[in-house]
């Protein structure tokens, strides 16, 4: 039989993400601190939501929104719920979520080109 490393503890990777929400904030389109308290409300810890605890850590700066998590959370669980929140606040006709690097989200305006003005 292997020995068993007892007392050993792995060590704990913390995932940082960050939601950028400058453009639509400038605009006042959208206020970060209200889609704080829609993720705080809304993210599931074990299968039940508002059971953040100490793993998950929400936070803004300025126009972006930290999130900083211990335990597993998908990339794709976090671009889902800004979808969701876009969707309440009947702005997904306008932005979209855009992955800018490995670990950060944008919202961007559609590009919108006025071929029929032209003519």
């Amino acid at each position: 039989m292997a020995p068993v490393g007892r007392g050993k503890k792995a060590k704990k990777t913390v995932t940082k993400y960050v939601l950028d929400c400058t453009h639509p904030a400038e605009d006042s389109i959208l206020d970060p601190a209200d889609f704080i308290s829609f993720l705080n409300a809304r993210v599931k810890v074990g299968g039940k939501t508002g059971n953040l605890g100490s793993s998950i850590m929400i936070t803004k700066e300025k126009h972006c929104v930290n999130l900083s998590t211990d335990i597993p959370l998908s990339k794709r669980y976090l671009k889902y719920l800004t979808k969701k929140y876009l969707k309440k606040q009947n702005l997904r006709d306008w932005l979209r979520v855009v992955a800018n690097s490995k670990n950060s989200f944008e919202l961007r305006y559609f590009q919108v080109d006025n071929e029929e003005a032209d003519e």
